[in-house]
C-alpha cells in the first residue's frame, strides 16, 4: 500500500511558494510572472498564494525583501573590519560574488518592479548599501584632506557602478568574478585616492 503523501506545514509551504515565485520573477520579471504560474509549478491553486501573501504583489515584495536583506548582510560581514581599501574592494568582491552564486535573486533586484512598490528593488538595495560603505569614503575623504560632506555620491557612484558590472557579467561570463572584482575596486579606489579638492570639468566653458 502506497502511503499518503505528506502534507506541507503552513511554514514550509511559504518556504515553498517563496522559492517558486523567485525563480518565476527571476526569469521573467514582475509584469509577466503570473500567479498562475507560480501556482502551476508549485502545484498548489491560486487562492493558497493569496492565503499566504494576499497576491502577486505581496509575494513579490517578500521575495525582494529577502533579498534585499542576504545582498545587505554579505557586504556587511565583508566590510566589518580591516583598512579603508581592504573594506573597499571586500564590498565590490561581496556584491559580485553574490551576483554569481544568487544569479536568479540579482535577477529578481534587477528586473522591472510595480510602480506601487517605489523603494524597492534595486534602486533601494543601491541607497541601503551606499549608506553602510558611506564610512569608508568619509574615512578616505578626510585623510586626503577633502570633503567628507559628498562621501555619499561616492559610496552611491560605487554601488550603481558594481550593479551595472554585475549585470554585464550575467551575460559575460569570459572573466572569472575575482579578476572582475579586482578591476572595479582597483578602478573606484584609485579615483577615490586621487581626487581633487574642488573637482572641475576638463573644459572651462562647459
Amino acid at each position: 500500500m502506497v502511503g499518503k503523501k505528506r502534507r506541507l506545514t503552513g511554514a514550509q509551504r511559504r518556504i515553498q511558494l517563496l522559492g517558486v515565485g523567485r525563480k518565476v520573477f527571476a526569469e521573467h520579471g514582475y509584469s509577466a510572472g503570473s500567479i498562475e504560474e507560480i501556482a502551476r509549478v508549485a502545484k498548489v491553486s491560486k487562492p493558497i498564494i493569496y492565503q499566504h501573501f494576499g497576491g502577486k504583489e505581496g509575494l513579490y515584495a517578500v521575495i525582494v525583501d529577502r533579498e534585499m536583506d542576504a545582498l545587505v548582510q554579505r557586504i556587511a560581514v565583508r566590510i566589518a573590519e580591516g583598512s579603508a581599501r581592504q573594506r573597499f574592494e571586500r564590498a565590490v568582491l561581496a556584491f559580485l560574488t553574490y551576483v554569481k552564486e544568487e544569479p536568479d535573486g540579482f535577477a529578481v533586484l534587477t528586473r522591472d518592479a510595480p510602480m506601487t512598490m517605489a523603494g524597492k528593488g534595486m534602486p533601494s538595495v543601491i541607497s541601503d548599501l551606499g549608506q553602510r560603505i558611506g564610512d569608508v569614503f568619509k574615512q578616505q575623504l578626510k585623510s586626503a584632506g577633502l570633503n567628507a560632506q559628498f562621501s555619499p555620491i561616492y559610496a552611491h557612484a560605487l554601488i550603481g557602478m558594481v550593479t551595472l558590472v554585475g549585470q554585464w557579467w550575467i551575460e559575460n561570463q569570459k572573466l572569472d568574478v575575482n579578476t572582475v572584482a579586482k578591476h572595479v575596486a582597483a578602478m573606484g579606489w584609485m579615483g577615490l585616492r586621487h581626487m581633487p579638492k574642488k573637482p572641475q570639468f576638463a573644459d572651462p566653458d562647459r
